[in-house]
């Protein structure tokens, strides 16, 4: 305080003093800096201070500790006290232009500047971005906008390379084809090796089903690419073209069945380099191998398997014991509902087999091409299943008594049975079923009711040839048999579709199913058309390829014109008074019928079926005849 108080005194002692340096950042008065400085010594403004040596050094110390602070500097800043009632004078110069600023600091060793600059201009973006996602608005260009959930919506609808070339667009397009990916839980695939399918899976990480179609060759690598980016996998579905091969082992395929735990449904096409088939899976329902050929052993321990199917291919060089995996898949799989078998190789005894694993819970029961399967083997079906739904055994021996077997055991539960190419059976047990299964929906005898003539065996005799006795063979007769042709008659009143392809030994046909709407008549070469009557008034579809013109010409004409007409729509009319009907004389029905026509509104064509036929309208088909 006795320095501050010293200051002015020398001051006011001394007016001859050093002049003021033009430019100085001091104040005139007493020597302290301008900046944030409210001078309390009273002289004239234009008066000079003349400070002592004593006291000019004690004020540069205070001018050295209260330095003052410049822009873009990181000194904390210093605290000025400002007495109450004080003015501010702003004494920077007009003509001075302010400092330049200083250089950047230079970067500190392992510190990149540049990158730091980058990612908080990214986290900016990243900001807008967000703040556009959360506005909910993507811009389409010509200052137009739509939803994101829009946007996001048609990107569902499109394949993965128009998704991914939606991504280009803008950021708002990237932040949709983003919700896109993360959003997939199937995706549908037509690929030519691993690395287009391993891009596309990393994005998806929901992904839970997924269907292959492979243009190349299918190995283990394609099997680890699914097991690593699908780790939700629950439905895989590959199937391969013409020119492709599916090389996966045995080994390769119980390996990743074993590792992915959520696998429920599995379906694998062009198996043929198995070996053998060994499938331990807890979590498997459904299970479609195609192409199997030659396994050593098939061994499916699956106790939630619901479904199976096995295709074998036709040839006479399988060696696949069918009865040991039919015995495995009874006694391993309880639960199983479905069962589909295709192979040349099956017989009474696989059937046999199957049965000792009392599988009473199965619906659905196909053993296909197995032409050594009789009524014996059918009597172990009936014997062992009680609510079979579907039977399929197309491609058996089995007889009319077979036939009659099913339909005695069957009648409350089979709504679908498929005996296409069972020669052995005939008409009479055809229309037996029809008749013995009300639940009847689908029925397919392609190519079993067959007039298939058969030459004339050789005879044998004995001849006299150089005066002994030989044993010799008469040439085979070139006279032809007659076949013998036969007549079906079908009354159903739930059967929706009924296939005969095939059927040359049928010449007279009768359907009268009032909810048919699939006809299959093609290649009924032997079928007269005046012996034909079709009565199915929801018919939608009949296949007439490869009959002869005439049938066909009689089919349509049957399917596609008005079989109501021929009957009066109005057979009677009231007296004047009201009081009695009287029936009306026939060649007054025809005037009837023009009177109606004249007084139909004009709207009536657009009126429902019921109401043209009000009208006097006519029921306009809606079959089709597909001529290929």
């Amino acid at each position: 305080m006795a320095s501050d108080a010293a200051v002015p005194a020398a001051a006011a002692a001394q007016p001859g003093g050093p002049p003021k340096r033009r430019g100085s950042y001091n104040c005139g008065r007493c020597g302290m800096p301008k900046k944030g400085h409210n001078c309390a010594v009273q002289g004239p403004a234009a008066g000079k201070a003349v400070l002592p040596a004593a006291a000019a050094g004690e004020h540069h110390h205070q001018q050295q500790q209260a330095k003052p602070r410049r822009a873009l500097q990181f000194d904390d800043p210093v605290t000025v006290t400002v007495p109450d009632g004080a003015v501010v004078l702003d004494a920077a110069p007009l003509a001075m232009a302010p400092p330049p600023p200083p250089p950047p600091p230079a970067p500190q060793p392992g510190r990149k500047k540049a990158r730091v600059e980058v990612e908080e201009a990214a986290a900016d973006e990243d900001g807008d971005e967000d703040a556009a996602e959360m506005a909910g608005w993507v811009e389409l260009g010509a200052g137009r906008r739509a939803p994101g959930e829009v946007v996001v919506e048609v990107l569902r609808r499109l394949a993965p390379r128009g998704v991914a070339a939606a991504a280009g667009v803008s950021r708002g397009w990237r932040e949709c084809a983003r919700r896109v990916w993360r959003r997939a839980e199937e995706a549908r695939i037509r690929a030519a090796g691993v690395r287009p399918v391993g891009a596309l899976m990393a994005r998806c990480p929901a992904l839970a089903r997924l269907v292959l179609r492979m243009d190349s060759d299918l190995d283990a690598t394609m099997l680890a690419c699914v097991a690593f980016s699908c780790p939700n996998l629950q439905s895989l579905d590959i199937s391969m073209a013409d020119s492709a091969a599916n090389r996966i082992t045995g080994d390769e395929l119980s390996r990743f069945v074993s590792e992915k735990r959520s696998l429920s449904v599995l379906k694998l096409d062009g198996c043929s380099n198995l070996g053998f088939l060994n499938v331990s899976s807890s979590s498997l329902s459904t299970l479609w191998v195609s192409g199997l050929c030659s396994l050593t052993k098939a061994v499916m321990n699956c106790p939630n398997l619901n479904e199976v199917s096995l295709d074998f291919p036709k040839q006479n060089n399988d060696s696949t014991d069918l009865v040991a995996l039919m015995d495995s898949l009874g006694r391993t799989c309880p639960n199983l509902r479905n069962m589909h078998i295709s192979s040349i190789r099956l017989c009474n005894e696989a059937v046999f087999a199957l049965e000792s694993g009392n599988l009473r819970g199965l619906c659905m029961l196909s053993l296909v091409l197995g032409s050594k399967i009789t009524d014996a083997a059918v009597a172990s079906i009936v014997r062992s299943y009680a609510s079979l739904e579907l039977l399929d055994l197309s491609g058996s021996s089995i007889t009319d008594n077979g036939l009659g077997m099913i339909c005695n055991a069957f009648p409350d539960t089979l709504t679908r049975l498929l005996l296409a190419l069972c020669p052995n059976i005939t008409s009479c047990g055809v229309q037996v079923a029809a008749a013995q299964l009300p639940l009847l929906r689908l029925m397919d005898c392609g190519k079993s009711i067959c007039a298939n003539p058969q030459p004339e065996a050789g005879r044998s005799y004995f001849g006299d040839l150089n005066g002994g006795i030989k044993f010799c063979s008469k040439l085979p007769t070139q006279k032809k048999q007659q076949p013998a042709y036969q007549k079906l008659i079908i009354k159903h009143s739930s059967l929706r579709k009924l296939s005969l392809w095939g059927c040359s030994a049928i010449d007279a046909l009768y359907v009268n199913c009032p909810e048919l709407v699939d006809l299959n008549l093609n290649s009924c070469m032997n079928l007269h058309p005046e012996r034909l009557l079709i009565q199915c008034p929801k018919l939608k579809d009949v296949h007439v390829s490869g009959c002869r013109d005439m049938l066909i010409g009689a089919i349509r004409n049957q399917v596609l014109n008005e079989f109501a007409a021929a009957e009066p729509r109005i057979p009677c009319k009231r007296l004047a008074d009201g009081s009695k009907r009287v029936h009306v004389p026939h060649f007054m029905i025809e005037q009837v019928k023009k009177q109606s026509v004249q007084s139909q509104p004009a709207s009536a064509s657009s009126l429902p079926m019921e109401e043209q036929e009000k009208w006097g309208g006519s029921r306009k088909s809606q079959c089709t005849v597909h001529l290929t």
